[in-house]
């Protein structure tokens, strides 16, 4: 009688030495990835901490110059501003940005690209400071006709209601201010995501027959529908933060006007900083402080929202 037979349990396969150089990049990024979330956690508990006494205070106690309301109150107004001056400036860089990429990447002569997409990006190198002052000294007194005739002819419109400032500077002239500031953000992402389009997709759609703008249409805008939103949320998260263009541009006041033709304005949270901090004290600083954490909180809304539409949305698949 035979014994059975017996099966050798298999030899463990050694795991492959990791060299030093794999060690101490993988660590490197772990720790960078780390970092990052530190200081945000960090940033938050300070704004949090900060603005605790400005968050208890009773009315009347939260303004620099005396305002009669709670917090949430004083913070209203500000928020409306900061949220209105973006979104409008948005609205406006958003189409011209996609234009200008597009051209870019698909319509200009290779040395015209190049040089127009240098341009580009050395506007983004320009201080918040420079366009601030071409806002307030050259565009708003440029522009200041144009507003009378649009209240005019459309002054029935809540929109456009009167009475129109004399001087040009409104919430439209900051959102202008804003939307150039962001434009070439929003033009440099989108023409990489656009130059990124597989080829493949593109010839495919003009050996069925698409012109040009057809092939756009159906291969590059959906291939990069998720980078023009990463980089519309990158544009709308400087918006939010401008500080210095938004100070020297506005009058501002702590209402809440949808009119941007009037020389009564919201103010934006970051630019209400910067002009009251210097003369703040006491529960003020608080009260700024606490305006901070709200303008944090809604960035942090705004970048969410666009997270999840871009996970909702998947890029085509495929190789150049």
């Amino acid at each position: 009688m035979t014994a059975p037979a017996t099966t050798s349990a298999p030899a463990a396969v050694p795991k492959p030495k990791r060299r030093p150089a794999d060690r101490i990049f993988s660590g490197s990024t772990v720790v960078a990835g780390g970092l990052i979330l530190a200081i945000l956690a960090a940033v938050a508990l300070f704004l949090v901490v900060q603005s605790i006494p400005a968050l208890t205070a009773a009315p009347g106690d939260v303004s620099l110059s005396g305002y009669p309301g709670s917090f949430w109150q004083y913070v209203g107004p500000l928020a409306f501003g900061t949220v209105y001056a973006a979104a409008l400036a948005l609205l406006m860089a958003l189409p011209v940005a996609i234009g200008i990429a597009l051209f870019i990447s698909h319509y200009a002569p290779r040395k015209l690209a190049q040089g127009l997409g240098y341009v580009i990006d050395l506007l983004a190198a320009v201080p918040s400071v420079v366009f601030g002052l071409w806002g307030s000294i050259v565009l708003a007194p440029a522009i200041q006709p144009f507003y009378d005739w649009l209240v005019n002819t459309f002054g029935w419109f809540p929109l456009f209601a009167g009475p129109v400032s004399g001087t040009g500077r409104t919430l439209l002239t900051a959102s202008i201010v804003l939307a150039v500031m962001i434009l070439p953000i929003i033009t440099a992402l989108s023409r990489e995501v656009f130059l990124q389009t597989p080829v493949l997709h593109e010839e495919a759609a003009l050996a069925l027959g698409a012109t040009r703008w057809e092939m756009i249409q159906i291969a590059v805008l959906p291939f990069g529908r998720p980078g023009i939103i990463s980089s519309a949320m990158l544009g709308l998260g400087r918006a939010l933060g401008e500080t210095m263009a938004v100070a020297l541009v506005l009058s501002p006041a702590l209402v809440i006007n949808p009119a941007i033709l009037t020389s009564t304005n919201s103010s934006t949270i970051a630019a209400n900083i910067a002009l009251r901090f210097p003369e703040a004290h006491d529960i003020g600083i608080n009260t700024l402080i606490a305006t901070g954490l709200v303008l944090f909180v809604i960035t942090l809304i705004v970048n969410s929202i666009a997270r999840y539409v871009i996970n909702r949305r998947k890029a085509f698949s495929g190789a150049n």
